[in-house]
């Protein structure tokens, strides 16, 4: 059976009496919660599971941003377009200096000079700058040529030399680790400029501007290399050049301010580690070491005092629900112990009635001189034998019924079919002594879900208990009602009714209160038992006594009647 009503009952210490524990184990459980601090969730694998998977995202995360690197393609694109638009733009300046009507040439210098143009044209250091003839004979270069120097604008924040020896570090690990990711290597010699630009002379002569990138010792150069077109044609090729490793230095800074905020990322995302691990780790812990606790103490300490499971119930999350489970299930473990408690207590008290009755049976006949007094004696033993056999049986039903509730599957099945063949096999008993049994069930079926047979038992109790208190011309009545989500199922009769104090007492184990003519016919679980499979099946059962509507409750009864509800 799944469906058991939960129990938060049993002593439990709730809220601030957790706090305030008492005994020997609470105030070992008081004492690792001082202990606790940030620094000792090492020692819990959920809480470094917490922190190692926050960073590892993190990690995650700006590895693949280093790795797809898409601030440098972007770099590398708008260099590689300005370094031609610059090519262009002092190749025009060649243009401009041609004579209009005159014949050119770069190598002899007719027309021209080169080397002046060039040097008027005012590049800045980093730039290297080549002039071919149409043959392929280097005419000029800047070499040469004087440099002017990098003025600096005011406004322009250049974003050099804010870098962290930590961002460093890790820049330097991750290049090593691109490099080898990679597979690329580092040249161990010069390439010549002038031999980069060289390459691209064939393909400027046929009439376009020509990107190519390198790779030299100082890291990536770009070369751009474009026409001079004259009056009559072609006369020669310009092709600039980057400074090695100009677009890997912004690309370092870039990267290293990543790497900046990839630090302080780390730096927060560890400390809500840190915070996220304490809610759910440090909880977690209380709850473990309490029922850990508990286990020693139960199993090696044998202390007097009950498991106390930390109240949490107030958080509206998994943890609180697993701490009301904890101390729900913990209550009813202690509401199961004192129960198998009192009835052993229960027992040892009903056996020892008839086992003192059949002691003191014994005892006189040895005493006793007439067949007469034999005989008497030998049926009171013989009835205190069917007693504690009769005791026995029920005690055995009793004690296995928890247990066999759980493992008998539940079916639907009809209820009201069910009581008709009851009433039919009642319906002769009572006949047997002049008792009258009006069974008043609906026609149409109602469908439950539950376990028939035990249902069954329930209903063969108290049929079987209201025709045994009953007399001759007496009248026991059985009838079903629905009602919404539940049906109602009544047993009544016209005998003498149930004592006012015992109304709540006749649903206790051992509890009997029948004619001294019944005495040690029935042992008193009948009643427990049925409010035991009742309540199992999420039903309730109560007693009542039946009066007229205007009568006072302190009236003679008209009879007893029983109810039992159960959800459709």
């Amino acid at each position: 059976m799944t469906n058991r009503r939960a129990r938060d009952r049993a002593d439990i210490v709730l809220g601030e009496d957790w706090d305030r524990p008492q005994g020997a184990v609470e105030a070992e459980l008081r004492a690792a919660r001082q202990r606790r601090g940030w620094f000792t969730l090492n020692r819990s694998p959920l809480a470094r599971k917490i922190i190692i998977f926050n960073l590892l995202a993190i990690v995650i995360l700006v590895a693949g941003v280093l790795y797809l690197n898409p601030f440098r393609d972007s770099l590398v694109l708008q260099r590689e377009r300005a370094l031609a638009l610059e090519a262009q733009l002092v190749a025009d300046v060649f243009e401009a200096s041609l004579p209009r009507n005159a014949p050119t040439d770069l190598i002899t210098g007719d027309g021209i000079d080169p080397q002046e143009v060039l040097s008027r044209v005012g590049l800045t250091q980093g730039v290297n700058v080549f002039v071919y003839a149409p043959s392929g004979v280097l005419v000029a270069s800047t070499d040469t040529v004087a440099r002017n120097p990098v003025r600096p604008i005011q406004g322009l924040d250049e974003g050099q030399g804010r870098t962290l020896l930590v961002t460093n570090f890790l820049n330097a690990v991750w290049e090593g680790i691109a490099t080898v990711l990679s597979g690329r290597e580092m040249p161990e010699t010069v390439i010549d400029q002038e031999e980069m630009a060289r390459v691209l002379l064939d393909d400027a002569l046929r009439g376009g501007t020509v990107i190519r990138r390198g790779t030299n010792l100082g890291g990536t150069v770009y070369t751009a290399a474009t026409p001079i077109q004259g009056n009559t044609g072609m006369v020669g090729v310009l092709a600039m050049t980057t400074a090695a490793g100009e677009i890997d230095q912004l690309v370092r800074v870039e990267r290293e301010q990543l790497l900046q905020m990839f630090l302080i990322a780390l730096l927060v995302s560890f400390g809500l580690g840190l915070v996220l691990a304490s809610t759910i780790a440090n909880p977690l812990s209380d709850l473990s070491a309490a029922a850990e606790l508990g286990r020693d103490k139960n199993a090696r300490k044998m202390s007097p005092t009950r498991v106390r499971i930390p109240d949490l119930t107030g958080r509206p999350d998994e943890i609180g629900r697993l701490s009301g489970a904890l101390r729900g299930m913990v209550g009813a473990l202690y509401d199961r112990i004192d129960s198998n408690e009192q009835f052993a207590a229960d027992v040892s008290h009903e056996i020892k009635n008839p086992l003192a009755s059949l002691q003191s049976a014994v005892g006189t006949m040895r005493v006793a001189r007439t067949e007469d007094q034999r005989n008497r004696l030998l049926e009171v033993i013989e009835h205190d034998v069917k007693r504690l056999d009769r005791l026995v049986s029920d005690i055995s039903n009793a004690s296995r019924l928890d247990s066999e509730l759980v493992k008998e599957e539940e079916e639907e099945f009809d209820l009201i079919r069910m009581l008709g063949n009851l009433s039919t096999y009642h319906r002769e008993e009572a006949d047997k002594i002049d008792v009258d049994f009006i069974a008043d069930l609906p026609d149409e079926p109602i469908v439950i879900n539950g376990l028939e047979a035990r249902l069954a038992q329930v209903f063969v109790n108290l049929i079987g208990n209201a025709i045994s208190f009953c007399e001759a011309g007496d009248a026991v009545r059985l009838w079903a009602r629905k009602r919404q989500n539940r049906v109602l199922i009544v047993v009544e009769d016209t005998g003498p009714g149930i004592p006012e104090e015992a109304l709540t007492k006749v649903f206790n184990r051992f509890y009997s209160e029948r004619p001294v003519q019944q005495f040690g016919d029935h042992s008193g679980l009948g009643l427990a038992i049925s409010k035991q499979i009742v309540e199992a099946h999420g039903g309730v059962i109560w007693a009542e006594n039946i009066r007229p509507t205007d009568a006072e409750v302190t009236s003679e009864p008209l009879g007893a009647r029983f109810v039992v509800g159960l959800p459709v």
